[in-house]
């Protein structure tokens, strides 16, 4: 009887639809302020040379310092970045163009995550190595619930494509 009480108190204090519209709300605009936030930072001279080690131990992006500069490289990683999280933003006005954001996003994300299997320094010696990680790796490590939100903003975005198409078929 007790956790019959319980579970129902629970319910009376946040209906689940509150939970879910509050999470939904802070999931995705929460990945638009991360990834932009970290797109703009691209734009500074200081955060080209942070992820210069990154990209270029990375078998999949370390050549393109050889078509780009450090700071042009950076400037336009940004640009892109800032595009994902403009167009994850715009979902309720545009949710096709919130698709494309989402795909950005999964990936920069998978780019970012491979950086812990290719930058020398992820392991942490002090702890015996790889699977103690350093500050880098764990500044990497966020990246896969990063991934995680960038796949649901994907299925949200979807879901509301269809939701558009079934209005205007049924107008």
């Amino acid at each position: 009887m007790t956790e019959y009480r319980s579970r129902r108190k629970v319910g009376e204090l946040a209906p689940i639809a509150t939970i879910d519209a509050i999470a939904s709300v802070l999931g995705r605009y929460g990945l638009v302020i991360v990834i932009g936030w970290i797109g703009a930072l691209k734009f500074a001279n200081f955060e080209a040379h942070q992820i210069q080690p990154l990209v270029a131990n990375s078998p999949f992006m370390g050549w393109l310092y050889h078509i780009f500069p450090v700071y042009t490289f950076s400037a336009l990683l940004g640009i892109f970045e800032v595009t994902g999280a403009v167009l994850i933003a715009i979902k309720p006005l545009a949710p096709k163009l919130s698709v494309v954001g989402s795909l950005i996003a999964i990936l920069l994300f998978i780019a970012t995550i491979s950086f812990l299997f290719t930058t020398p320094g992820v392991g942490e010696p002090a702890g015996g190595g790889f699977p103690a990680i350093s500050l880098t790796g764990e500044f990497l490590l966020k990246d896969i619930p990063l991934l995680g939100l960038s796949f649901w903003t994907l299925a949200d975005s979807l879901r509301a494509v269809e939701r558009q198409a079934a209005a205007a078929d049924s107008a």
